[in-house]
């Protein structure tokens, strides 16, 4: 199914906490001197505009980096994050949202790379569009089109022909829409290859909180994968509807996480709670395992 948009998402909770995660594995990663790869399987379109178009629809972006925007006491690794979304905003007001491709591509160093895939044809367009060169949005990234690769492909498909990467490093980006049943069951096929074919990779998964059993049950079944070291955090911002519609919170699963962020997120969840929180529902979960 092609017709899920992130646009209508753009900036919402869930992108802060997906955001924040990336931003913290990326930059872990490149602690290191040797290059590492960046791979983005659902990339989307890069940059969304917040004043026009299908954001404007459901303004979520109102109850997620809107409640961060005009605060001063963020915690140093969020106010990282928000310092990151003000560059695509200079005049200092809320109207564009980066995409994970374009906060990626700001903790890459020279000599990594960022592989970019994205089925939707028009979003796909649209992330061609937003790193040309000379008229795109990262045109004042110096010398970034050596370092970005984009396809028009489903991501699940290319991470058979990329794993490993040549570098041996990596963190992969895997955040589908869960629009269909498939996806759920396609986060778990791609994973159980790719850590048989890279198995010291980083994963970070994306998934939505709903009332649907297959969105309950993914954590789960994330935790039996054939990884020695995760990390799972979800971040509840309401109670879930009475009818079971909708979207209440969202989670990431990280196999092979940075050893740091466990007390990082210690530190930032409770403050997500207390400021994207909507009711008495909300709350974080915060686990771990390694060995």
């Amino acid at each position: 199914m092609l017709s899920y948009r992130h646009a209508f998402h753009a900036g919402n909770h869930a992108d802060v906490l997906k955001h924040l995660l990336l931003i913290q594995a990326s930059q872990y990663l490149g602690q290191k001197e040797k290059p590492y790869w960046v791979i983005d399987t659902h990339a989307g379109a890069g940059l969304y505009s917040l004043n026009s178009g299908y954001a404007t629809q459901l303004k979520e972006y109102e109850s997620g980096i809107g409640k961060l925007w005009g605060r001063q006491d963020l915690p140093p690794e969020l106010a990282e994050y928000v310092d990151l979304v003000r560059a695509v905003n200079p005049n200092g007001k809320l109207l564009f949202y980066p995409g994970s491709p374009w906060l990626a591509l700001q903790t890459l160093r020279p000599q990594d790379r960022l592989r970019l895939f994205e089925l939707h044809s028009s979003d796909s367009k649209i992330l061609h569009e937003n790193f040309n060169d000379k008229t795109g949005f990262a045109s004042h990234e110096t010398g970034h089109a050596h370092r970005v690769s984009i396809t028009t492909t489903n991501g699940f498909d290319a991470l058979k022909a990329l794993l490993p990467p040549p570098p041996r490093r990596a963190l992969v980006l895997i955040d589908p829409s869960y629009e269909t049943r498939d996806d759920y069951s396609n986060v778990i096929a791609a994973l159980k290859e790719g850590l048989t074919r890279f198995p010291s990779g980083t994963y970070a998964i994306w998934y939505p909180q709903l009332s649907r059993q297959e969105a309950r049950q993914l954590p789960e079944k994330l935790k039996r994968l054939p990884a020695e070291n995760w990390l799972h955090v979800a971040l509840t911002v309401h109670t879930p509807s009475y009818d079971g519609i909708g979207m209440h919170g969202s989670g990431m699963f990280i196999i092979n996480p940075p050893w740091t962020l466990h007390k990082t997120l210690t530190e930032i969840m409770p403050y997500l709670v207390k400021v994207l929180g909507q009711d008495s529902g909300a709350g974080f979960i915060l686990e771990q395992e390694m060995r």
